[in-house]
């Protein structure tokens, strides 16, 4: 693991050697690239008691409109809604009911928004509210229509504003948190950078307000997360995310090719100025994953369980074949067409999830019979597979039925999540 630098310090050593901050380096990435996501947190935005600190909004806006002066493109994937909302209805803690967290949002967005628009405005530029939900990204058209809209606007020299669709998203259908969005968003748009900004200067290897913690200048692997004991949600209690979240999205963002740096707010010019502050995830250099690989891999989880026989686990993760009904021995939960399930072989080990064609009440019947005897005995409608291989991702790391670790829902250490593998000839999303 590469450990330099003691807890509260901001920046490397003077070297830069360390932490990439050589002439050249990976930080030249970030400091060059012409298209860079930058995500913020609630907690760089807002009071303790929820309402808009109009003055860090000025202060991150200045600092992307001298980026934007130079020539590159930003898109600002931003939380705040629901914190900006808290203030204006006497909300003393962030609401933990789904309707009162979507109401403080329809509330906070607004003004989220109107604070943006005159902040960029001072500078002459068009901020444009982009609201999304997993659906824009997980369906072909949405996503289209998603990414021309972004990419035109970043045309007409806009600055996308970025957020989930909190008002009307629902627990089933949500990203969970603004990190995982960026990251998606980095991929969909093709970021040549990805700038996460939090309440923290950058990730440590234990909690950086005890002495001897020492800050972790760069990640280029699991590896480097050996040992490391991050924390739970934001410690202001307004956020939905914390540092597994960062690390999640740090992981989705490098395995779509596209580095990463965690640092504070207050950090933001110099991060992307390529200074060496804060924590750099180098990306990754193998082929990358659709976009609805990465989500559902690290942004679901599943909804119920499809255990498959070994041939039909030989098929799916050697072969990248569809899984068909002849290979299924058991399901288990309920589910319906269209959800996500973890596709496990009998001694419970993970192999891959997949968006599933059939309701969990129909699978039984089908089980063991050859699509052909199924199209002749039931009806052509059952000429089709269980899960097809372009809405399924292998997962690389197994996980035990008993509560392995995923990207929506890990409680631990940000090693245990699991890795999107694209399969061969795989759709785009």
């Amino acid at each position: 693991m590469h450990q330099e630098g003691t807890a509260g310090q901001n920046r490397d050593s003077a070297s830069g050697v360390s932490g990439g901050g050589t002439p050249g380096g990976a930080r030249g990435e970030l400091r060059a690239a012409r298209r860079v996501v930058v995500k913020v947190g609630s907690s760089s935005l807002t009071t303790p008691d929820g309402h808009i600190d109009t003055d860090r909004i000025a202060e991150l806006t200045d600092v992307l409109a001298r980026r934007r002066a130079a020539g590159t493109e930003l898109v600002l994937v931003s939380s705040g809604a629901v914190a900006a909302g808290m203030g204006p209805l006497g909300l003393a803690a962030r609401p933990r009911d789904l309707a009162t967290q979507q109401a403080a949002a329809s509330v906070g967005q607004g003004l989220l928004v109107a604070h943006y628009t005159g902040a960029f405005a001072r500078h002459g530029l068009t901020a444009a509210q982009v609201l999304l939900t997993v659906e824009d990204l997980m369906r072909r058209v949405q996503y289209r229509n998603a990414q021309r809209t972004l990419r035109r606007l970043l045309d007409m020299g806009g600055v996308p504003i970025v957020n989930e669709n909190d008002t009307v998203a629902t627990h089933e259908i949500r990203f969970g948190d603004n990190d995982r969005l960026a990251a998606l968003v980095a991929h969909l748009l093709r970021a040549e950078a990805l700038l996460l900004l939090s309440d923290v200067d950058a990730l440590y290897d234990g909690n950086p307000a005890k002495p001897g913690t020492r800050r972790i200048p760069r990640v280029s692997g699991a590896g480097d997360l050996d040992g490391v004991d991050v924390g739970g949600t934001g410690g202001r209690g307004v956020g939905t995310g914390g540092m597994v979240t960062k690390l999640e999205s740090a992981r989705i963002a490098t395995e779509a090719g596209v580095p990463t740096v965690l640092t504070s707010a207050a950090n933001a010019g110099a991060a992307l100025a390529g200074e060496p502050v804060g924590t750099l995830f180098t990306a990754s250099s193998k082929r990358r994953p659709t976009a609805r690989q990465l989500w559902l891999a690290h942004a679901t989880a599943g909804r119920g369980t499809v255990v498959l026989d070994p041939g039909a686990v030989r098929a799916v993760a050697a072969e990248h074949a569809s899984l068909l009904p002849a290979g299924v021995v058991k399901v288990e939960g309920e589910f319906s067409a269209g959800d996500p399930v973890d596709l496990r072989d009998e001694d419970g080990r993970t192999v891959a999830r997949g968006l599933v064609n059939y309701d969990a009440a129909e699978i039984p019947m089908l089980m063991g019979r050859s699509t052909r005897w199924l199209a002749r005995e039931m009806g052509p409608e059952y000429e089709r597979e269980i899960v097809h291989r372009d809405d399924m991702v292998l997962l690389d790391r197994a996980r035990s039925a008993d509560g392995g670790s995923t990207a929506a829902s890990n409680g631990g250490n940000a090693p245990g999540i699991p890795r999107a593998t694209a399969p061969a000839g795989g759709s785009p999303a």
